[in-house]
């Protein structure tokens, strides 16, 4: 039996959990800029995203829901999971951005910018001059307007990959013959 009163606050915990994994992952965004393989640590972690929100969602289905949910619920759930964590996770740009940043995430694409147009390849040009104009207009955001923009993003994000989740979290519970002898008994109590 799905259990809807108890959704907000486990969506909340949960979505802490994953608020907390989020802010780890993006702690080695800046790093890879730096140490090649942390990058890679990066997006290794950026695609487990999807399979610790699958499990979250799967735990709470078993540990709340009574091993059963539908597709609706468990969709709102996991959708509102990930805007928990998208909260959680603004909080932790918000904070890199204001104090730690000081541009180097933009410098560093600047430079990687500069590296490719040394190396002249072939058409990339135009393309490059225009990837370098919009860091730089990315470098001269506010920090709340650069949270902002993460934050529109990871919601938006988060409710589609909420969609497969549920798909594959949806469980129906099966009712035995013990359950309904109890329902018929209750039943019976209440009528007497």
């Amino acid at each position: 039996m799905e259990n809807r009163s108890f959704m907000n606050k486990y969506a909340m915990q949960y979505g802490s959990y994953m608020g907390i994994f989020w802010i780890v992952k993006f702690a080695f965004f800046p790093l890879g800029l730096t140490i090649p393989f942390l990058e890679f640590f990066f997006l290794i972690l950026t695609i487990l995203v999807p399979f610790v929100g699958y499990y979250l969602t799967r735990m709470y289905r078993d540990k709340v829901c009574g091993g059963g949910i539908s597709f609706g619920h468990a969709w709102v759930f996991t959708a509102f999971m990930y805007m928990f964590a998208a909260l959680l996770t603004s909080v932790g740009h918000y904070l890199y951005f204001r104090f730690i940043d000081n541009g180097f995430v933009a410098s560093a694409y600047l430079e990687m910018i500069k590296q490719l147009e040394k190396s002249q390849p072939v058409g990339l040009g135009d393309s490059l001059k225009q990837i370098e104009e919009t860091i730089k207009m990315l470098g001269n955001l506010r920090p709340i307007e650069i949270i902002m923009q993460l934050l529109s993003q990871n919601v938006i994000y988060g409710a589609f990959m909420a969609l497969p989740i549920a798909f594959f979290v949806k469980k129906k519970v099966l009712v035995t013959m013990e359950d309904s002898k109890g329902e018929n008994n209750q039943e019976e109590d209440n009528k007497e």
